[in-house]
């Protein structure tokens, strides 16, 4: 029976400060939201093998993630908040490969967009665009031994709080005041911080601190001292581009007056630094909250702060939509706060804000457990890694986890199978390989060739080097790999170099430009002449150095933003509307393309040849509505196209070598819905067809003595939204086997299903659904079997999907036939 492993993910993570957390505990996972899903990456693995898992079960947007060790439950569980409203809880599935979910809160009226956890205990707070913020407890289900099996855990909603002034909760902070009494900061879209404190299991009311002239994003409280004796240090970020520090004091006395105001870089604004001091009591004791020190440095928003100590000394690393993260800590000396490490963009290196320059800012920013390892999320989804070099004391920044952010809408294999390239709506189009780092093979991306300002639709390779995406747009685009990429895939993944080809050193997008120019790297003390007109002159910031495009891992985001572009080369005009598909033929001289129509005037199919880029006259008429697939036959004989009209069509090439096409078949209700895709058999197999609709039917469909016949109707239990054949036949190894054929098809419910089917008679010989827990959880858009160069066939089959839940998913299929 064929087994199939889910080999790769690729996923961005949403922009939201509070959809992130990094576990503290030895196995240092990170959990983070990408759509309605939560990716599980450990960034310090050393295999790099990327995010291993996609937890889906939200149906909406997921804004809030976090990590929880309560004592009644052995396991570390993941608490998520998403748009949908609900709260669930995950723990490790039986075999730990994974998380389940084991419960869904439905309390919350509105989007959860904040969770707080108090450590070490079984107690965690949700705060919602409802206005309320939910105190819950975890505890152990009547009669259950502990700890707890999954099943046995129960969660029971102790407090709701309704915040007055009403208003959003976007962060909140758990921390022990004393070992009965717990303290409970809130903040969101007012400039307050409400403090509650714990009495007889509710919370109430006791402070409201004012200071910040912004939102609050984001809040984070520690123990002082490493004992967890002293004060308790509150850390507020605003959108006022500044940070608070508040201390929460024991006792009548109130702490020594904070030296923080006394900081020359203050200015005039340490003078107007109010000190009230907010006295409370809880459980018989008292405390007073003092503002501590203002931190400031950043030049934008401040989306997220952390605590973590380092060797008695505590360290805040915040992150910013400045695009720099900020390490900061008390001077021994003077007490004044100080920023002592600050990564990302700094001012002079930023550039213009063109595609490839700004990188719009740092959502969230997270300390590995031993704090030598940082990472941050931007704006295009993908993370940023910098880890500490003890002998340089310098933060290196190393590659990371990267994905698209919206759906993807597009999958294809380069012509020899070497590499994957994908595109979706984020507007970007990426391209992944297999890095080999000795007995060590892992995915990564390799390269960005499209960043563009239109949603992007459709891609298909006409070459090794060469491929053509569709977009929101009347014209389609045609990329050549630069030099440097072909570099890079070469010495790191292993990947052919046709030195035949003279290829552009690189690439990068003028301002104000949608079109990838090809330039060429200077060495790194060559200052760069332009000559010619000043608006099509590069920006500075984007001008490349040779030095930068020789690495030796995969590339980090940084340079995937900037310098691993291809140049367009060729642009496709003719279309009246969005493009909405496009192939290409077998040997690449031939691109078949669409756009969305609604009349049979703007539904054509226009073929463009390869060597001159015209368009090959009359364009191909046969469908009422958007043609939605489009394939040539292998041999290119045929070619195959399906639409939103229900039919599917068949053109013939005229002669050997011609590039005329005519309709030889059409069927006007080969469906009884919409076509949503199709796809050719391998010619050994014969003209085998398959089609796909919304009518929840896979047809296979087989040309014989100039007549089409269905053979094979496969039911599906949702709609079909995509299918693939494998682009090889399976040779019986005797005569009392038969040959067989093999094809995928998706659905709109993110299920997966493979089917063998025997070439003779196209009987079913066998059916296999992937397993749920590594489907994608929303429509599959397109799937593509991996072709292998010169028909040589190694190792397991390989299959890649593309999905609205904005993943990219590698599949390896073992023992398929």
């Amino acid at each position: 029976m064929p087994e199939v492993l889910l080999e790769y993910i690729s996923a961005g993570g949403n922009r939201h400060p509070e959809a992130s957390d990094w576990d503290r505990s030895p196995a240092g996972l990170l959990a983070f939201g990408a759509d309605n899903n939560i990716a599980i990456w450990n960034p310090l693995a050393s295999n790099h093998g990327g995010i291993s898992s996609l937890l889906s079960g939200h149906t909406g947007l997921v804004n809030a993630v976090k990590f929880s060790s309560p004592p009644c439950a052995k396991d570390t569980l993941i608490l998520s908040g998403s748009v949908d409203k609900t709260v669930r809880i995950w723990r490790k599935s039986v075999n730990q490969d994974s998380y389940v979910e084991i419960a869904k809160l439905e309390d919350h009226q509105s989007s959860v967009n904040c969770i707080a956890v108090l450590p070490n205990s079984d107690s965690f707070v949700t705060g919602s665009a409802d206005g309320t913020v939910k105190y819950w407890k975890i505890s152990i289900a009547t009669g259950a031994e502990t700890p707890a099996k999954p099943h046995e855990i129960a969660i029971q909603l102790i407090q709701s709080i309704t915040l007055t002034p009403k208003f959003f909760p976007l962060s909140a902070a758990l921390a022990p005041l004393d070992d009965s009494s717990v303290l409970l900061a809130v903040a969101g879209t007012k400039t307050i911080i409400q403090i509650y404190a714990l009495k007889e299991d509710n919370f109430s009311l006791v402070a409201t601190l004012t200071g910040h002239e912004g939102w609050i994003r984001s809040l984070a409280i520690s123990k002082e001292s490493k004992d967890g004796s002293g004060d308790l240090l509150l850390a507020s970020a605003s959108q006022d581009r500044y940070i608070r520090l508040w201390r929460i004091h024991q006792g009548q006395e109130l702490p020594a007056a904070s030296r923080a105001a006394n900081d020359p870089a203050l200015g005039v604004l340490g003078k107007s630094l109010s000190n009230k001091a907010h006295r409370f009591e809880a459980n018989k004791q008292s405390y007073s909250v003092t503002f501590e020190a203002l931190l400031l440095g950043h030049e934008d928003w401040i989306y997220t702060a952390d605590w973590h100590r380092k060797e008695n000394k505590l360290q805040l690393l915040s992150a910013s939509a400045d695009s720099s993260l900020a390490i900061w800590e008390a001077d021994e000396s003077s007490g004044i706060w100080i920023c002592v490490a600050r990564l990302g963009e700094i001012s002079a290196q930023k550039g213009s804000t063109s595609a490839t320059g700004s990188t719009g800012g740092f959502w969230a920013g997270h300390w590995s457990p031993q704090a030598d390892v940082v990472v941050s999320l931007g704006r295009t989804g993908s993370w940023r890694l910098w880890r500490k070099e003890p002998s340089k004391d310098q933060w290196i920044q190393d590659f990371a986890a990267t994905g698209h952010v919206k759906e993807v809408k597009g999958v294809t294999w380069s012509r020899n199978g070497s590499y994957l390239l994908s595109t979706s709506t984020d507007q970007t189009t990426r391209l992944y390989a297999q890095w080999v780092d000795g007995a060590n093979q892992s995915w990564h991306e390799f390269s960005r060739p499209q960043i563009h300002g239109y949603d992007l639709n459709c891609i298909d390779t006409i070459t090794d080097t060469q491929f053509i995406s569709g977009a929101d747009e009347k014209l389609l685009r045609v990329f050549d790999e630069p030099e440097a990429i072909a570099d890079i895939l070469s010495q790191l993944c292993g990947i052919k170099k046709n030195d035949e080809l003279h290829l552009p050193d690189a690439a990068n997008i003028p301002v104000l430009g949608l079109s990838n120019k090809a330039i060429e790297a200077v060495e790194d003390d060559e200052i760069p002449v332009f000559i010619g007109d000043a608006r099509d002159a590069p920006d500075p910031a984007s001008i490349i150095h040779k030095s930068t495009l020789k690495i030796s891992r995969p590339p980090n985001e940084d340079h995937l933003a900037r310098h691993m572009l291809w140049p367009e080369t060729e642009k496709l005009y003719g279309h009246g509307y969005e493009i909405s598909t496009v192939a290409t033929n077998h040997d690449g001289k031939l691109i078949a393309t669409s756009c969305r129509a609604s009349s049979i005037d703007h539904a054509i199919i226009r073929i463009y040849e390869t060597k001159e880029w015209r368009e090959i006259k009359p364009p191909l008429k046969a469908h009422s509505l958007t043609v939605t697939g489009l394939e040539f036959s292998a041999d290119s004989q045929y070619l195959l196209s399906v639409g939103r009209d229900r039919q599917w069509t068949i053109f013939e090439r005229g002669s050997e070598g011609s590039t005329q096409y005519k309709m030889v078949h059409s069927n006007p209700k080969g469906h009884s819905r919409m076509i949503l895709a199709a796809s050719w058999a391998p010619v050994k197999a014969g003209r085998i067809f398959a089609t796909a609709g919304r009518d929840k039917m896979v047809r296979i469909w087989k040309l014989t003595d100039g007549k089409v016949e269905c053979a094979q109707t496969i039911s599906a239990p949702a709609p079909v939204t995509a299918v693939a054949f494998l682009p090889r036949m399976h040779r019986a190894p005797s005569e009392l086997c038969k040959d067989a054929i093999a094809f995928s098809y998706g659905l709109e419910t993110g299920a997966i299903t493979i089917i063998v089917l025997d070439v003779n008679d196209l009987a079913l010989r066998h059916s296999m659904d992937i397993q749920a827990n590594t489907l994608p959880s929303k429509v599959v858009n397109q799937l593509s079997w991996r072709p292998f160069d010169d028909g040589a066939f190694v190792g397991p089959e390989q299959l890649a999907a593309a999905s609205d839940d904005a993943s990219v998913r590698l599949y390896s299929v073992k023992d398929l036939f």
